[in-house]
């Protein structure tokens, strides 16, 4: 039986003038994984990354951890089927201020809670991005990103029943992967992403032909081996 791992990402540049670079916390979130799978001998036949700069910043990372000799048979592919949405588009469609930093973070400072109001406005910009009814409105539309990231996911069905391949990709490609596996409702994809660690680790055990959840989203790596506040979800 193979075995696929899912990883979210370390935690990303959220704030700044580009999302898409780990954070110092985001590092660290990588070589602590990096560290656990050193630490458990454990070797991997394909490592795939989504194409995204922190993708491949969490795999270098946490791959540098791992002694040499288990990574010397070990394919590097960049999968762009693994990426993430545009959360940016996503965002600006639902809320126009958004293209304007400055207002944007005025608007969010205006509520006694910013960041209890930046959860409602991504919540009510993905409700209308899920929903169907403004499909026109986006580059990608909801139904087209879960097929990506299902088509993504079959291109690693494989006859061998003892490869080990680690994705490093994204919480919203990771949560329609489960609904995809586990038959869940859209809106439980968007609670779902909310729950998942930035660095956490979902296994799936593979059969040609079939997948199966073994672990959801466990940040035991960051727990045992970090400091305080090294589970981060933004």
């Amino acid at each position: 039986m193979g075995q696929i791992l899912l990883v979210r990402h370390g935690q990303a540049s959220f704030g700044s003038a580009n999302y898409d670079q780990l954070s110092e916390l985001g590092y660290e979130q990588a070589r602590l994984l990096g560290q656990w799978y050193a630490n458990s001998h454990q070797a991997f036949h394909k490592v795939v990354t989504g194409g995204m700069a922190r993708h491949r910043q969490t795999a270098d990372t946490c791959m540098a951890e791992l002694p040499k000799p288990l990574l010397v048979e070990t394919e590097w592919i960049t999968d762009h089927d693994f990426a993430e949405f545009d959360h940016h588009e996503v965002l600006l469609r639902h809320c126009p201020e958004y293209a304007d930093a400055v207002a944007f973070k005025a608007l969010l400072a205006s509520h006694v809670e910013p960041a209890r109001a930046l959860e409602h406005l991504f919540r009510a910009a993905m409700q209308r991005w899920m929903s169907g009814w403004h499909d026109s409105d986006y580059t990608e539309t909801w139904p087209d990103f879960r097929r990506r990231c299902v088509r993504a996911l079959e291109r690693l069905d494989t006859d061998s029943s003892k490869q080990t391949t680690i994705v490093f990709t994204s919480g919203g490609v990771i949560a329609t992967l489960m609904q995809h596996l586990l038959g869940l409702q859209d809106y439980q994809v968007m609670e779902l992403n909310w729950t998942l660690a930035n660095c956490a680790v979902t296994k799936l055990l593979q059969r040609p032909g079939q997948f199966t959840l073994n672990y959801l989203n466990n940040y035991a790596h960051l727990e045992w081996l970090g400091q305080h506040g090294t589970v981060t979800y933004r």
